[in-house]
């Protein structure tokens, strides 16, 4: 059995602020970084506890260069740096049997939730396809769909416990703190919230056989609206995106991973014309 892990950073366990999670300034990413490796060892170590055979670890932050190496469980096999074809589900496979998002947080616009944000925050204000409302989790979870992997477990703020609970017909989910504000928390100690993650991943590896692939049906009408006008100016290039308003991008494809490429075409060209 095989278990792809995508870990972000802002759901880990005591990570509140963008000191923490910024590579290039944060004067405690060096502490953040360390306790984010620990928190997914524990849950190689349920996965493993559970079942898995093999576990494969994809770096979703930032530059995707956060996880320690050194200090990454031995048996599991590490994704780092970017840019990666599929992004924060890099490693997903025909063979991945089921996926773990680690340290994840609310889509864009959820109320204390840490750093809220999907995928881009400055340049996406919000995401939907086929009319359905996503954040990374949501979007992240559709991919692995197509390769017929379904998210087994999620771990972060209550936020986005309750977004995979409600997105998911099963998921397993661990809630390692309570959003007060954007950048506040009620947070479990790291060792506490590893613990819990490690049982609930074990738990979640056993019963993989009850869990469904996330899907949406073809054709998939992908709409984004980005912050400002100018960004839509740079995703417009893209052929075949229609513009229905001057912040809001349209697009339609019947292969979800082409669209998956267009949007985050869109959210590097956004980017840059900004």
């Amino acid at each position: 059995m095989k278990i792809l892990i995508s870990a972000d950073m802002e759901g880990i366990a005591g990570i509140v602020g963008t000191d923490q999670v910024d590579s290039r300034s944060g004067k405690d990413y060096d502490w953040a970084r360390k306790i984010m490796t620990e928190e997914v060892n524990y849950a190689i170590e349920g996965a493993f506890a559970g079942g898995a055979k093999e576990i494969v670890v994809n770096d979703s932050h930032g530059g995707m260069r956060n996880i320690i190496p050194d200090l990454l469980h031995p048996e599991a096999k590490l994704i780092t740096g970017s840019p990666k074809e599929l992004s924060m589900v890099q490693g997903l496979s025909d063979d991945v049997d089921g996926v773990f998002l680690v340290g994840y947080h609310g889509r864009r616009g959820t109320r204390a939730s840490i750093m809220d944000h999907t995928y881009s925050g400055r340049v996406l204000h919000s995401l939907k396809i086929n009319g359905v409302e996503l954040g990374e989790t949501g979007m992240n979870a559709l991919v692995a769909g197509e390769f017929d992997a379904p998210v087994i477990l999620v771990t972060g703020d209550d936020s986005v416990c309750r977004e995979a609970e409600d997105l998911f017909e099963k998921v397993y989910t661990v809630e390692v703190k309570k959003g007060l504000s954007r950048y506040s928390a009620e947070c479990l100690h790291p060792k506490k919230a590893g613990e819990l993650i490690k049982k609930e991943a074990e738990k979640a590896v056993k019963d993989i056989e009850s869990f469904k692939p996330f899907r949406l049906e073809s054709p998939y009408r992908l709409e984004m609206e980005v912050i400002t006008s100018s960004m839509a100016d740079g995703c417009h290039l893209i052929p075949e995106v229609s513009r229905p308003s001057p912040t809001t991008l349209s697009y339609s494809h019947s292969d979800l991973i082409t669209a998956f490429k267009a949007f985050r075409a869109m959210l590097t060209l956004g980017g840059a014309a900004s």
